[in-house]
């Protein structure tokens, strides 16, 4: 269980109020004036990656002090916690278990004394099958014709995630596949996404983990019905829709095979869900080789994240 400590009761919070009334009075130009190594003690490098935190109104003695009110509040206990499968989401009393999806050592993940490691390497061993028959050609329309525009339809994290890092990675595109994202209940949105596509090279992902989202399914119905009306059969749909669900029975219903189902678990917040099967779009639309180099990326930082001490921890940091 997470301690309840309130950081406003905390030694670190009173000295953090002083420090503020000296701060509000410094100027940015004086800052860096008075000291011409400020971008050099303020900056911080992984990799790639350069966060500059010398262009805020902060000193070296602003950061020592909300090292130490995160300190004081143990933070290091709440993210080891994380880690571990701890149910630290204790309004829907769940763990918060993003990091296991791009664990790339494998070490074991716990969730009530069950290793999730396993199920996520098969969910990610079968998004890597279909990804590929994807990217080959080998997976066909119902006219016998490749796969060229991928439509993902989901709301919130089902839709945010893809739909940024698609764009941010536009130039890593796979040849011949262009991704598109329909998520507004207002028919607009799906209907000028489907102007110019074609049925017999169009894949549908219906993304809503119990797939009742009403959102969601109301585009996946419409969708369907454009499918249909365009000189496909029911048959065809199963070459043509797949599902990132936990609901088989709805699933069916519509039309599509549980072998066309990928699933996400509940420890899983929407927010970072695109590390998840929900990401199966970005998989499909820059190649699995790419996702991979995603989620190793993600697993770097989270190595930083929970293993560096705080003064040179990007993510501690930043919140701060």
């Amino acid at each position: 269980m997470l301690q309840k400590i309130n950081p406003t009761r905390t030694e670190s919070w009173k000295k953090l109020t002083e420090h503020f009334k000296v701060m509000e009075k410094v100027h940015m130009k004086d800052l860096f004036q008075n000291d011409p190594a400020r971008f050099d003690r303020l900056s911080f490098r992984l990799g790639d990656i350069l966060v500059d935190c010398s262009k805020n109104r902060i000193s070296e003695e602003t950061l020592s002090l909300l090292i130490s009110l995160a300190e004081e509040v143990r933070l290091s206990d709440a993210v080891e916690q994380m880690f571990e499968g701890m149910a630290i989401n204790e309004t829907e009393g769940r763990a918060v278990l993003h990091t296991a999806l791009r664990n790339r050592k494998g070490t074991p993940v716990y969730v009530n004394g069950r290793d999730v490691m396993p199920e996520v390497f098969s969910i990610l061993a079968r998004m890597r099958d279909f990804s590929k028959s994807i990217s080959a050609g080998s997976w066909l329309g119902f006219s016998g014709r490749k796969i060229t525009d991928i439509v993902n339809i989901g709301i919130g994290g089902s839709d945010l995630g893809p739909f940024m890092v698609t764009q941010c990675l536009r130039p890593y595109w796979l040849e011949g596949i262009s991704a598109h994202f329909v998520s507004n209940v207002d028919g607009t949105h799906l209907t000028e996404t489907l102007k110019g596509l074609s049925p017999e090279t169009t894949l549908f992902m219906i993304a809503s983990k119990t797939f009742t989202t009403q959102e969601t399914m109301t585009n996946a119905f419409s969708a369907r019905e454009w499918f249909l009306s365009k000189g496909a059969s029911p048959s065809d749909v199963p070459r043509h829709f797949v599902a990132i669900s936990t609901n088989e029975k709805k699933v069916r219903e519509f039309g599509i095979s549980p072998e066309n189902m990928f699933v996400f678990r509940d420890w899983v917040g929407g927010r970072y869900s695109l590390w998840s099967a929900i990401g199966l779009s970005i998989a499909c639309t820059i190649g699995f080789e790419n996702f991979e180099e995603l989620l190793a990326g993600a697993f770097e930082m989270d190595e930083h994240f929970r293993y560096s001490p705080f003064r040179r921890n990007i993510p501690v940091i930043l919140a701060c």
